[in-house]
């Protein structure tokens, strides 16, 4: 009589940790597409203030410097796909992408880059992620900017309408993105 023989698969490291990374980066594009969503247009500017900033600052500082910039490169693919992932106060797709938020948008993988490289960087404190979030804030709004100016043909212009009043909002982001990261942080090491 023939023995039956079960065999137990076992999860192989590298697979799992495949899946899981993949899971954070699709779940945290869709995250900051749901920041997209909270949107309010602004009549003297075709800059909206939204959450986006926030959730890419949030992401970069959570899931780190690759899976940040993977995270927000998969966003932008999404959203240029012609999904409902940018704000709703754009014409979506492509010719959102192209359009005067473009640069915005474009910055994204590179901010979430930034402030995840920068937070990993040392210890993880409020201090070190604030500072990352504002690094990675100022190279959002550089390139933002520099996208407008082609626009507006006028740096004073471009600063009206894409930076001036948005920077309280952005103090208030940075700061609580660096708050809930570094916060997530201690917890893990607990």
């Amino acid at each position: 009589m023939a023995k039956a023989t079960v065999q137990v698969l076992k999860p192989q490291p590298l697979v799992t940790e495949w899946a899981r990374n993949a899971a954070l980066v699709v779940g945290a594009s869709l995250f900051v597409a749901l920041c997209a969503r909270v949107t309010i247009p602004l009549p003297f500017t075709p800059v909206p203030l939204t959450l986006q900033n926030f959730g890419v600052l949030f992401v970069g500082l959570t899931l780190g410097s690759r899976r940040g910039f993977a995270a927000m490169a998969l966003y932008l693919v999404e959203g240029a796909a012609g999904l409902p992932f940018f704000n709703p106060t754009g014409a979506g797709g492509m010719a959102q992408l192209l359009g005067v938020t473009g640069g915005y948008l474009l910055a994204y993988p590179f901010v979430a880059g930034l402030a995840g490289w920068l937070f990993e960087c040392g210890k993880k404190t409020f201090a070190r992620a604030a500072i990352a979030g504002l690094l990675a804030d100022i190279l959002l709004f550089a390139v933002g900017i520099s996208w407008l100016m082609v626009f507006t043909h006028s740096l004073a212009q471009a600063l009206r309408f894409g930076l001036f009043a948005f920077i309280f909002a952005e103090i208030i982001k940075i700061m609580s993105a660096a708050a809930i990261a570094s916060g997530w942080q201690r917890r893990l090491k607990t």
